[in-house]
């Protein structure tokens, strides 16, 4: 098992390697100076001497990418000393930092949070950023996978059981049409009809995030804010998961020992219960995983739709800016949670299945 582990993240770290250098090669061939860009109008050529040196523009792209590499790693090597050198241990970017060992009289290895850059805009750091938005961002995408996977199940198991039913037919047309549309568009409906039309039946806003400011300057935690966000980030995949749940229910129950286990007398409900769900629903809990990460990536243009203040709202604004280091950022922290969300779910299922360990 331990070897299984091992591997999974071994994959894992090779996968985080191969989007931080697709990520830094991407940005750094694009057009515009950040320098220019950080300075604005009161740009000299000294000032911009001094930004680019400090973010390594005035080395080779191999150093660039090493110190990258560096700034990001949690254990890295530093010179305390030498201001010349990249590998300088900038009071600026590791404000918190603890010295493991000394590799040499220059040298030192120390252990850090990972440093993602200074937004071109705000100056504020990417890592600050992310902090500030990502949690709004998870809450939406938690909600919505929670409604996506108790309905979907729900819905899914009834459907199987009543297969070629008006139910099930009218259930394949909803998966149809709900893994068709796109979700901004789904957005922009449920917005203008729950949220303009029906506002003073439903008492729900077309926008709004997950807490609100008064007339006082104080923040409030508003919860019906999230609702239309939720179903609409959830629609697609409650499609997926109620055909995908149908067809593996239909699928076991054709399994000869659910034929044994109901000639020996045991109840339909048992049947169901105890012997059908537990194999149907391995795939469902696998797609039901690789959604979650796929919709705290792309909640983008949900939250746009609802001006929900998460990660993908401040993602999109950075693009409109061309601030950089905050997708850059931001799109290593998506990558990041895709790798932990599937390593676990595969030691969860090396775990439940040992004939995975062998893959």
């Amino acid at each position: 098992m331990i070897k299984f582990i091992l591997k999974r993240l071994f994959y894992g770290f090779l996968v985080l390697l191969g989007v931080i250098t697709v990520v830094f090669l991407l940005f750094n061939v694009l057009p515009g100076d950040p320098a220019r860009m950080m300075l604005g109008q009161r740009a000299d050529k000294a000032s911009i001497d001094i930004i680019n040196k400090d973010l390594g523009r005035d080395k080779t792209m191999t150093i660039q990418f090493l110190m990258y590499l560096n700034d990001l790693s949690p254990i890295s090597v530093n010179d305390p000393t030498n201001i010349e050198h990249y590998l300088y241990l900038n009071p600026n970017k590791y404000t918190s930092f603890k010295k493991i060992i000394s590799v040499s009289s220059s040298k030192i290895i120390i252990l850090k949070y990972p440093y993602l850059r200074r937004s071109y805009i705000s100056k504020r750091k990417v890592s600050d950023i992310i902090i500030e938005t990502l949690p709004e961002t998870a809450v939406l995408a938690f909600s919505s996978i929670l409604f996506a996977s108790f309905f979907g199940i729900l819905l899914g198991i009834y459907s199987a059981l009543k297969k070629n039913s008006w139910f099930d037919k009218s259930a394949l047309v909803f998966a149809i049409i709900g893994m068709a549309l796109p979700s901004f568009f789904i957005g922009l409906i449920i917005a203008w009809f729950f949220g303009f039309i029906l506002r003073d039946y439903t008492g729900l806003n077309n926008v709004g995030s997950l807490y609100t400011t008064n007339d006082f300057g104080e923040e409030h935690l508003t919860l019906k804010n999230l609702i239309l966000p939720t179903i609409t980030l959830g629609l697609r995949p409650l499609a997926v998961i109620i055909q995908l749940t149908r067809s593996t229910l239909l699928e076991v129950l054709s399994q000869d020992y659910i034929r044994t286990a109901t000639a020996k007398g045991v109840s339909f409900y048992n049947v169901i219960l105890k012997h059908a769900l537990k194999n149907a629903l391995n795939p469902v809990i696998t797609a039901i995983s690789g959604w979650f990460a796929g919709l705290i990536a792309g909640a983008v243009f949900v939250e746009i739709v609802f001006n929900w203040k998460g990660i993908g709202f401040e993602v999109v604004d950075a693009l409109n800016k061309n601030d950089l280091p905050v997708v850059m950022g931001a799109t290593l922290v998506f990558a990041l949670i895709f790798v932990i969300i599937n390593i676990t779910v595969d030691i969860i299922y090396g775990i439940l299945d040992p004939r995975i360990r062998l893959v």
